[in-house]
């Protein structure tokens, strides 16, 4: 199973987020997000299935949730950034 995982630079946002997504009807889980994956520390991150990462990118854009970055996990449970 692969699961996208969009980062925030504090929980406050990530909330938000998560709020806005759960509104939609787009599952998502609220983690701490691992110091490695934040170049910046003290972050947090909404995990989504893969099926869920357009539908929920487009709602956080349309209610202006910022975000910082998207990662992918790998078919060998690695993540690394998202760039499409």
């Amino acid at each position: 199973m692969k699961f996208y995982y969009v980062t925030f630079r504090s929980v406050t946002f990530a909330q938000q987020g998560e709020r806005v997504l759960q509104k939609k009807g787009i599952r998502c889980t609220l983690l701490r997000t691992p110091k490695w994956m934040e170049a910046q520390g003290c972050g947090y991150s909404l995990r989504l299935w893969t099926a869920d990462i357009r539908p929920a990118l487009a709602v956080l854009q349309q209610e202006q949730v910022p975000f910082r970055k998207i990662w992918i996990q790998r078919r060998d449970g690695q993540l690394e950034v998202w760039e499409e």
